[in-house]
């Protein structure tokens, strides 16, 4: 059997992948397993499963009564390393519809739920005219609706990023008629009705290609196992922790985190992070970008 992992094919690596996931995650992997996620034979899957064993013999045995391969004492991942957020990921993925279960590599799926998310109303025309724009450094013009206008305008955009600030798809784009960079929701976008090649370039887009790092700690108002709670809740080392973050999205980062407001005007409970370093206050008077369009 060959070990070399390098000379192996993207799916065979694809599938030993597999194999480890529902080793580390299940606790065991058969043949029927692998014949059902990538609808392989017989044949192919038992060379896989040989193979994994050719790399990692250690990681599992073959259990003759519940006649399945079973994680073994001494694993250690050798195709992908553990992450909880790639699990969590797939179980969010699923919540929200966006992972159908037969595509979902967990087998045996624990009792779970999402806090909803409303529905954001993008049309997927609308997606692909600005996707096409970005691919191919093209302005679109638009039908958009703002804010801080009554009714909907058309302007002439040239997009550049799409970037989602955790509830809502954006894209970055330069406005022609304002002269300056700015976020359109891509939902707000009712029409869009004509294209023309840009002469805009992103790299002067200088708030999305320069980032800003928020340092961040518990609140010094909560108690000592309290602060250990929340240091453990992100991931923090020595009581804090950097996040970076692009300065085009801090505004949504501070407001996501909860710290687009001074710490004195929640409960320590409820505000349970401060930010320790002073990067973010020349931002502190804007506002939701989004927003404040002058139409």
């Amino acid at each position: 059997m060959d070990n070399n992992r390098s000379e192996l094919r993207w799916g065979v690596e694809q599938r030993l992948e597999f194999i480890e996931f529902r080793l580390f995650w299940e606790g065991h992997v058969n043949r029927s397993d692998l014949m059902e996620q990538f609808g392989i034979s017989v044949n192919q899957a038992s060379t896989d499963l040989n193979r994994y064993i050719g790399f990692a013999p250690d990681n599992m045995t073959y259990d003759k009564s519940a006649r399945t391969y079973v994680r073994g004492s001494d694993f250690k991942a050798r195709f992908l390393e553990p992450d909880a957020g790639r699990y969590l990921a797939q179980l969010r993925s699923l919540a929200d519809g966006i992972l159908d279960r037969e595509d979902s590599w967990i087998a045996n799926l624990p009792p779970y739920a999402a806090a909803p998310t409303p529905v954001r109303g993008v049309k997927p025309e609308t997606l692909r005219s600005v996707v096409g724009a970005i691919r191919r450094s093209e302005a679109i013009e638009v039908k958009y609706q703002s804010l801080s206008s009554p009714e909907p305008r058309w302007r002439w955009i040239a997009p550049h990023a799409i970037a989602f600030d955790g509830f809502r798809w954006h894209t970055r784009a330069f406005c022609l008629t304002d002269e300056c960079f700015k976020d359109f929701l891509l939902s707000r976008m009712l029409k869009i009705r004509a294209s023309r090649e840009s002469e805009v370039s992103a790299a002067n887009d200088s708030d999305w290609h320069s980032e800003v790092t928020l340092e961040i700690a518990p609140h010094p108002d909560l108690s000592e196992t309290q602060a250990k709670v929340i240091a453990l809740d992100y991931g923090m080392r020595g009581g804090r922790a950097k996040i970076k973050v692009r300065r085009a999205l801090l505004y949504y980062a501070l407001k996501r985190l909860g710290l687009d407001t001074a710490p004195a005007a929640r409960k320590p409970q409820d505000q349970q992070i401060v930010l320790l370093n002073t990067v973010h206050r020349e931002h502190q008077d804007l506002q939701n970008p989004t927003d404040t369009f002058r139409s």
